[in-house]
């Protein structure tokens, strides 16, 4: 079973009505009206582009080489001090010590609560302390941040089971199929999930 895998910058706001100079001395900042990449939608288009291709993998190995891309993107927003946090909490994890997991990953969140991994790290940390609510909670912040997390939506299946509701994690995995229908050992899980959620006639 899988169980548990699991600065502001201020703006200085020119008016609208200001024209651009001539030329821009060397080492001023651009002025408004000049073109500057967009690092929130490069990062929307490449994670599109590589969804795209993740529904369009031929087989588990070409989905597992473009979910390595898309978690590695994941893995970019966290910062390196909340990214040492994490690392930390995951070790915690593995040495069974889920309570010194959760202050690491707090601490991690409250230096970086829109990094959507963090949320399922901590939710990960709950579940093992056998705290569901707060854990389901966790897992539904990480998918506002970030919809198509699909190692969310696995967890959530998993927390979902483990409360008794089936037909719930069925549902949940199937979201995450969607997302990635080529993902390792999804087709036995979603037939354990099945027989699960409505017997072994179906």
């Amino acid at each position: 079973m899988l169980r548990f895998l699991v600065l502001p910058v201020l703006l200085l706001a020119t008016p609208a009505f200001a024209q651009a100079p001539s030329g821009t001395p060397p080492g001023q900042p651009p002025v408004a009206g000049s073109t500057r990449p967009d690092p929130s939608a490069a990062r929307t288009a490449e994670l599109d582009r590589l969804f795209e291709a993740l529904r369009d993998a031929p087989d588990s190995i070409g989905g597992q080489l473009v979910e390595a891309r898309i978690r590695a993107i994941w893995a970019r927003e966290v910062s390196p001090a909340a990214g040492l946090l994490m690392r930390r909490g995951l070790r915690n994890l593995s040495n069974n010590v889920p309570d010194e997991a959760l202050e690491d990953f707090d601490a991690a969140i409250t230096l970086q609560p829109e990094a959507a991994d963090l949320w399922l790290m901590r939710a990960r940390a709950l579940a093992a302390l056998g705290n569901r609510i707060a854990a389901a909670q966790d897992l539904r912040e990480a998918l506002r941040l970030e919809p198509r997390h699909f190692g969310a939506l696995v967890e959530l299946s998993e927390l979902l089971l483990d409360a008794g509701d089936a037909e719930g994690a069925l549902r949940s995995f199937d979201a995450a199929l969607e997302l990635h229908p080529r993902m390792a050992g999804a087709e036995e899980r979603r037939r354990e999930l099945r027989r699960r959620a409505f017997g072994d006639a179906l």
